[in-house]
């Protein structure tokens, strides 16, 4: 397939062909998209899709590549990420953003206008569309509990508007994920709060994300989904594979639910490294360690 055509097409729209993924994921691993695109707004998303579907390209949504790792032989076919689609704004108790913008951003925004029920989201680095995807959360909460209303971009390149109850939220799950809908416009519903409380909240949370996350090396964010009665980081720890290392992976000395990227690791290091710790903890705990990280691409082919 030549995707220039795309060129011909949308000579407007923001793309790169054979482009590193590694330039943009948080791991700073992965191959190479064939077509990697960036709209710039709902239109152009919508066109955007709409001309993938009829020209049978496969396209992958990436949110802003925070809690993903993309395999070392890339991704064939279309990526679009909405790095371009960071639009904000407050009204009232509500607070709409763009697929693109960083939950961190919508988190920082509440505070500033004294709305409550996003201080749990003040450490997390995805997008928001992606925030949906997987119904991101930490600290005690969850996305699931403030969405009002989604916007998507269908397959088809349709608009379609679910409602919370719609988008089926469970834990690190949302409806979008069988869909293959792309997310680019979210309502929140928040409530007017105390504004000192809001503020201790965020600089409690802030504290404790700083003093126990790997912030200062390339990561995924938490890497398994914690099992029902166990902590991840513990089994780890308790299996002696802190600061164990793959190539250039590592489990975190700091926190050992994260592996964190310190030597130009690659995609399959990581990966490497998530087979070991899941075999050693099966082994040892009879405990299944299952991916909160969404792991998608292709196999590198071997030289």
């Amino acid at each position: 397939m030549d995707y220039t055509l795309f060129s011909k097409e949308f000579p407007n729209v923001k793309v790169f062909y054979n482009e590193p993924l590694k330039k943009y994921t948080f791991t700073k691993t992965g191959g190479n998209a064939a077509i990697l695109i960036f709209p710039k707004d709902k239109q152009e998303a919508s066109e955007v899709t709409h001309w993938l579907r009829e020209q049978n390209i496969q396209t992958t949504i990436l949110g802003n590549a925070s809690n993903v790792i993309i395999k070392d032989g890339g991704i064939s076919g279309a990526v679009i990420m909405l790095n371009d689609m960071s639009h904000l704004k407050v009204d009232g108790t509500k607070i709409v953003a763009e697929g693109g913008v960083a939950l961190i951003d919508v988190s920082k925004e509440a505070a500033k206008n004294g709305l409550t029920g996003l201080e749990f989201a003040c450490g997390i680095p995805g997008s928001v569309g992606g925030a949906i995807y997987m119904n991101a959360g930490a600290y005690g909460g969850e996305v699931s509990e403030v969405v009002e209303y989604v916007e998507v971009i269908t397959p088809e390149g349709h608009l379609k508007t679910y409602s919370a109850e719609e988008l089926e939220f469970s834990y690190r799950h949302s409806f979008i994920q069988n869909t293959g809908d792309l997310v680019i416009e979210v309502g929140f519903q928040l409530e007017k709060g105390n504004q000192e409380e809001i503020d201790e909240k965020i600089a409690e949370l802030t504290h404790l994300r700083q003093s126990k996350q790997p912030l200062e090396y390339p990561s995924c964010g938490s890497v398994f989904k914690r099992p029902e009665g166990y902590f991840t980081g513990k089994l780890i720890q308790d299996a002696g594979l802190q600061g164990y290392q793959i190539g250039g992976a590592q489990v975190s000395n700091k926190h050992a639910g994260f592996i964190v990227n310190i030597d130009n690791a690659t995609a399959t290091d990581y990966m490497d490294l998530i087979r070991h710790i899941q075999k050693v903890i099966l082994e040892k705990d009879g405990v299944s360690l299952e991916p909160e990280v969404r792991i998608i691409g292709e196999e590198p082919t071997s030289h």
